[in-house]
């Protein structure tokens, strides 16, 4: 019998707990994966502790990779045998899963599971964020927060390939030098500078069309001042924790500037726009644009070592959970 790791009660890291799971013959429309590699994300966090309600119990993970070993009735174009991919339907941290055969993609064979598994929500993350929510172009200068993060890494580097020129903010002078090379030509050390002040100096008092924000509270309200009049502010994470709330018309007074809070899932729920979204991600990554960095490593069993370190912020880049 598979193991996967489950969680009954929402927690801290104590409640992932690795255990024997059954897993049944795939039907109609399905497909059963024999997982070779999971990515860790942030909204893995979200689900364990609650703040991102599911039903219990319930196998957290929303990305991975692996060889398809079943299919079920009526699945067209996946084969057992076949490199597979996905990102969105929860259930990862599994060695063996179910998922809907429309949720996946082929993987390019020069595209490693691990490198695939570290990429596709991610990767695809910051292709929705580039070209779909706000779509920058040669002559914008963008601030991203979080640029040596896993999204942030990719964002830089597509952003840099797209001719943008880019400000980051970071936490420590080694994750300065690491989003550097990665794309990032201004990273604002935030222990060390204001954000805010910093960006203003780099751009000679010009404001910015679009700030990427996944840190949430620590960074979202002075953000609105980077922006120029219809800028836009994108809010795609919390992890410093939830923006209190404010009023709209904070907006208005801040320049008639725009606020979306955009996920993945709504931008690749078309099978289509996923199949689409993954060719220009493996398109990027292949070519050389935009290199994937798995900085950790850690056994799926040990889940919740990996959760200890994304949320004390010892991490950079991606994090994949080998199976």
């Amino acid at each position: 019998m598979p193991n996967a790791i489950v969680v009954h009660q929402p927690g801290g890291p104590e409640a992932l707990r690795w255990e024997p799971v059954e897993v049944a013959a795939p039907g109609p429309g399905q497909a059963r994966i024999a997982q070779r590699a999971v990515g860790l994300n942030f909204i893995d966090v979200y689900h364990r502790t609650g703040l991102y309600p599911l039903p219990l119990p319930f196998i957290p993970g929303v990305e991975g990779a692996g060889v398809i070993e079943a299919v079920g009735e009526g699945v067209r174009g996946f084969a057992i045998g076949d490199r597979v991919a996905y990102a969105g339907p929860i259930g990862g941290y599994a060695e063996v899963r179910l998922i809907d055969a429309d949720r996946l993609v082929h993987l390019p064979d020069d595209i490693g599971f691990d490198q695939a598994a570290a990429m596709m929500l991610q990767g695809m993350t910051a292709r929705m964020l580039l070209r779909s929510v706000y779509s920058v172009k040669s002559d914008d200068t963008i601030l991203v927060h979080a640029a040596a993060g896993g999204v942030g890494l990719i964002l830089c580097q597509w952003a840099a390939a797209l001719g943008a020129r880019v400000i980051g903010t970071v936490s420590t002078d080694a994750k300065a030098e690491l989003a550097r090379a990665h794309g990032c030509q201004y990273p604002i050390v935030t222990s060390e500078a204001d954000f805010l002040a910093e960006t203003l100096r780099i751009t000679g008092g010009a404001k910015l069309p679009v700030v990427y924000d996944s840190v949430g509270k620590d960074t979202f309200l002075r953000s609105f001042d980077c922006l120029a009049p219809r800028g836009m502010m994108v809010s795609f994470g919390q992890s410093s924790g939830a923006v209190e709330p404010f009023a709209p018309a904070l907006l208005a007074q801040k320049g008639s500037l725009f606020l979306t809070r955009p996920t993945l899932f709504t931008y690749i729920a078309d099978p289509a726009d996923l199949r689409a979204a993954a060719a220009d991600l493996f398109a990027m990554v292949t070519s050389g644009n935009v290199t994937i960095e798995i900085n950790q490593r850690f056994a799926l069993a040990d889940a919740a070592d990996a959760h200890r370190a994304l949320e004390a912020r010892r991490t950079t880049g991606s994090t994949v959970l080998m199976v």
